[in-house]
């Protein structure tokens, strides 16, 4: 039996004309029985790296996903294209998930996506093993690989009990793949998974749709609001660190008559279920959520992603901004960092369980991420150097776009440091602070802090930079937050160089942002053409007769097809079904079952107009 060609696949079943990236050597490597560990960012095609190798190999694929409701997501779509698809997990009625066993075991199944818990059971396993005898296992696919990384915040003990997949099934080939993972991880992941003979396919982490901010937080609810002005409408997450910030943050939102969901894992599971089913089947919901939110999360138009406090590293960054802008469309990566954010993270890894090779790496994970917001140059080629990948400048971040001012702050550094040793090195930022400006507060006048030589020599020096020089002596290692002490300030032996005059300290001056905190406008060129009045007219039409199909059949709007499919019908107009097989995302199978209304309701919406 012939091999099925894998770019007549990918066009009359997916409805691609082309590959991109590394994906027509993946499906290749993978289809012809190799093993393969795949780092590609969200929104690059890692589905199909496994999806296509298993059309074309014989048998069933067993995709390993570690949420239900991208298990659902992601057979809904398959569905969609007439592909043979199912899922098997705890959402199921048991004569429903008997059913899907008997169209398994029966040869009637492409792709059966579950969760590790169920596929480790010794049942399951079981029903593999006739499986392997018959030689009818495509494939196994893990995805959400970093998930067996124990000092993730995404971690599944169950993953890690994934490597025996290969000691029971040497023979079928397996595929891990992860949006995102740094060196210790990518080798956790290997180690971890018996994947040392795999063949690693790295993609570019470079995510060019997306725009890079951070701003210095000063009026985080006023910041908030200007940034969400440009964004009216749209689609998009707000993280926080804690659950209470989310419910007060979303409460606050709704208010501003802004559609805005809280997710935390303190909320009931139905809750959790109704706000995340909302925020993937309607349009232009905000989710302001913790961690505990995102994974698996298939929404292709997510227009913004912003950050009220600082994630915990570059890497857990990256995966979450990179939720936005999945369709390739413009999108933000927006994000409010202060000091306080400084001394809380090194608080939680001083104070952690953890043993201290681990808080090393915790810690120099945090340094990477405080590094990345007090950048001075290009925010990109900063984030992806971490990643082991060199950029030039982008001018799609902030920095580019507006180059902060650098000044030498050498006296000023010696001010601070000489006002937290005169102190005692036993006070917070914000005393000092006090302190250098000459203003007075209890503590200053209980401790005589007002008869220092150091008390008002910072007058020359506004708040906000003083704020600015703190952070940024605490990145650079000169201070350092005790964590035992409430976040007292201390001087580290760098700082000796610096109070003698021995070295210069170039430092960053705090800008001030237009329209409440709001990055500056980037001069780089929409990826996205604007479409003319008319067009318009047609995408809007098209769109609200896709909001009718997927209401009706109970999914989400874009597992019908996504804007850009129809923004390119509205431009091009195509007049016959055959037509409509040209246009990106129109497969076989949709344009058998769609065709016919997409041409009616872009001529009715085009004779309405006339």
């Amino acid at each position: 039996m012939s091999t099925p060609d894998s770019r007549q696949l990918l066009h009359d079943v997916f409805g691609h004309g082309d590959f991109r990236g590394q994906q027509a050597e993946i499906v290749a490597h993978v289809a012809t029985g190799g093993d393969a560990l795949v780092l590609m960012p969200t929104g690059g095609g890692k589905s199909l790296c496994y999806q296509l190798p298993a059309l074309i190999r014989h048998g069933c694929a067993i995709v390993v996903s570690p949420l239900i409701a991208l298990m659902h997501d992601q057979v809904d779509a398959l569905l969609q294209l007439d592909v043979r698809a199912a899922h098997l997990n705890s959402s199921l009625a048991f004569e429903e998930q008997m059913a899907t066993e008997r169209r398994l075991m029966q040869g009637d199944l492409d792709l059966l996506y579950v969760a590790p818990e169920r596929l480790l059971t010794e049942r399951f396993l079981g029903q593999l093993d006739r499986l392997y005898d018959d030689h009818r296992i495509a494939l196994f696919a893990i995805d959400e690989a970093h998930c067996v990384s124990q000092w993730g915040h995404d971690f599944r003990p169950e993953y890690i009990q994934l490597s025996a997949l290969h000691q029971r099934f040497p023979a079928v080939p397996r595929i891990a793949l992860t949006a995102t993972a740094d060196a210790p991880t990518r080798r956790e992941i290997v180690e971890r998974l018996g994947l040392s003979d795999a063949r690693q396919f790295v993609s570019s982490f470079d995510r060019p749709n997306i725009r890079y901010a951070v701003v210095e937080r000063d009026h985080p609810k006023k910041q908030l609001l200007g940034f969400l002005a440009a964004h009216r409408g749209a689609a998009g997450i707000i993280y926080c660190l804690s659950r209470r910030k989310v419910d007060d943050t979303a409460l606050w939102l709704q208010g501003q008559g802004i559609h805005a969901l809280p997710y935390h894992a303190g909320l009931d599971a139905e809750t959790r279920r109704l706000h995340q089913q909302r925020f993937v089947r309607e349009d232009g919901v905000v989710m302001v959520a913790t961690i505990a939110f995102g994974m698996g999360i298939d929404k292709p138009d997510v227009r913004f992603v912003a950050h009220l406090d600082l994630p915990r590293s570059l890497e857990a960054y990256y995966q979450e901004t990179g939720r936005a802008g999945r369709d390739g469309e413009p999108a933000e990566a927006w994000m409010t960092y202060g000091l306080n954010d400084v001394v809380i993270h090194r608080q939680r890894i001083d104070e952690s369980a953890a043993g201290e090779e681990q808080k090393r790496i915790e810690r120099q994970r945090l340094d990477a991420m405080l590094a990345y917001c007090e950048a001075a140059a290009c925010r990109r080629s900063h984030l992806l150097r971490y990643f082991g990948e060199e950029h030039a400048a982008c001018n799609n971040c902030d920095t580019c776009a507006s180059p902060p001012e650098l000044w030498d702050g050498t006296i000023a550094s010696q001010k601070l440091l000489s006002a937290a040793l005169r102190t005692g090195q036993r006070f917070g930022s914000g005393h000092l602070i006090d302190v250098l400006l000459g203003r007075r507060n209890p503590k200053i006048e209980e401790y005589r802090h007002d008869q220092l030589p150091t008390y008002g020599v910072g007058r020359d020096v506004d708040e906000a930079t003083w704020r600015a020089v703190t952070r940024q002596l605490l990145v650079g290692g000169i201070l350092h937050a005790d964590a035992q002490r409430f976040g007292a300030i201390t001087l580290t032996a760098a700082a000796r160089p610096v109070l003698k005059g021995e070295t210069t300290l170039m430092l960053r001056r705090p800008r001030k942002l237009p329209n409440a905190g709001r990055a500056p406008r980037f001069s780089r060129e929409e990826t996205r053409v604007e479409l003319d009045t008319a067009d318009q007219a047609v995408f809007e039409a098209l769109r609200a007769w896709r909001s009718g199909e997927a209401r009706e059949q109970g999914v989400p709007a874009y597992v019908i097809l996504h804007d850009r499919s129809l923004r390119e019908i509205a431009q091009l107009r195509p007049a016959s079904r055959a037509e409509l097989l040209a246009i990106a995302g129109i497969s076989v199978a949709k344009a058998e079952r769609y065709g016919a209304a997409l041409l009616r309701a872009m001529d009715e919406s085009v004779v309405t107009r006339a």
